[in-house]
């Protein structure tokens, strides 16, 4: 069967890379970027080191405000699965380039398919937040990393084509993680030593567009006693050269480049701690068994909080100086996120769903 797969972000590519090697064995697949990153440190770098296969379209889509960005991308990728005809569209997580491949599918009738569905973080400022539950609603086939998420569909009244799979995270670590030991050098050129520093990542609206929450975060990293890998996302570096907080960074903070999936998978195994408000990262972190505080108040992964691993501190500054002094996990690691065959398993459903009647939106 034909697949037109759609990506545009970082988190995309990476969980792109396993099910992409599992559909090619037996299917052909079309690979969509939408362009939604589009410089070499947040996508070509990506494709380089995950050996995914070169995309079939760059619609160069860009950035822009939430509507522009989604309507310019539903109307791209609509005229694309117009010319292919594919027997079903792929999406994955909850990007805008995510909501957009499910509505051109839905609005084609094509039967549609949601890596990573079910995550709730139950707060619909997050546009992140509509973009799942409207994904959701629009696919005929949901693959959810957790039983959690599958509650949660089950909650909204969602039950058919709902697969319990694992999370494809986890195939994509096991795949890299020796290939990271072996070829990264992220450690030695920021010259910091295995088990102390910490990581910091940070890009969501909610901390970035407020200029109090950027500098009580840095503020707080700042206090940290030790170095901080603060590797910055082009949107997060202009905020805080606007502020004037980039000029005036703590001395402890290493602002970096954006890395590719191989240094970050190194930096973060090594760290003490991870600080992120990024869903992935927390996610990634669990994986690597480090110790992740959260710069949110809420989170799609509330596994990770239940199971004493993440803490969610917002960006209250002396809550962050607190867990970042004192905060250890609470319990034993599990394996919430499945036994890294995710792929394969959605390789293996997915032929089912050419049969599903497209719901629509």
């Amino acid at each position: 069967m034909k697949i037109v797969s759609i990506v545009g972000a970082r988190p995309q590519f990476i969980k792109c890379a396993p099910v992409s090697r599992e559909l090619r064995k037996e299917h052909e697949e079309i690979l969509v970027h939408t362009g939604q990153h589009y410089d070499h440190g947040m996508s070509e770098v990506f494709f380089e080191e995950l050996r995914i296969p070169r995309p079939d379209y760059n619609l160069g889509i860009g950035s822009g405000t939430h509507g522009r960005q989604t309507g310019a991308m539903l109307g791209a990728i609509e005229g694309v699965l117009e010319i292919e005809k594919p027997d079903m569209v792929l999406v994955y997580g909850d990007t805008n380039s995510t909501l957009a491949g499910a509505l051109a599918a839905a609005k084609l009738h094509i039967p549609a398919a949601h890596v990573e569905a079910g995550l709730r973080s139950f707060d619909r400022s997050m546009p992140e937040e509509v973009n799942r539950v409207l994904t959701d609603h629009a696919s005929d086939l949901l693959f959810c990393p957790t039983a959690t998420a599958v509650a949660n569909l089950a909650t909204e009244g969602i039950t058919k084509g709902v697969h319990l799979v694992g999370d494809v995270m986890v195939d994509a670590m096991n795949y890299n993680r020796t290939i990271a030991e072996e070829r990264s050098r992220i450690l030695e050129d920021v010259g910091v030593e295995p088990g102390d520093y910490l990581v910091a990542t940070v890009h969501r609206p909610s901390n970035t567009d407020s200029p109090e929450n950027m500098a009580a975060i840095l503020g707080a990293l700042g206090e940290a006693d030790r170095s901080v890998v603060f590797p910055v996302h082009p949107r997060t570096r202009k905020f805080l050269r606007e502020y004037g907080l980039l000029a005036e960074m703590p001395e402890n903070i290493r602002v970096i480049e954006p890395l590719g999936y191989l240094d970050m998978l190194r930096l973060m195994a090594q760290a003490e701690k991870i600080l992120t408000d990024s869903g992935g990262v927390q996610k990634e972190a669990y994986m690597l068994g480090v110790p992740c505080i959260t710069l949110r108040e809420n989170t799609e992964w509330v596994e990770t909080v239940e199971a004493g691993w993440n803490v969610l501190v917002g960006a209250e500054r002396e809550r962050i100086i607190s867990m970042i002094r004192e905060f250890a996990p609470a319990g034993d690691q599990f394996p919430l996120f499945g036994n890294g065959q995710a792929a394969a398993v959605i390789a293996k459903i997915i032929p089912s769903g050419v049969t599903i009647n497209c719901p629509g939106v």
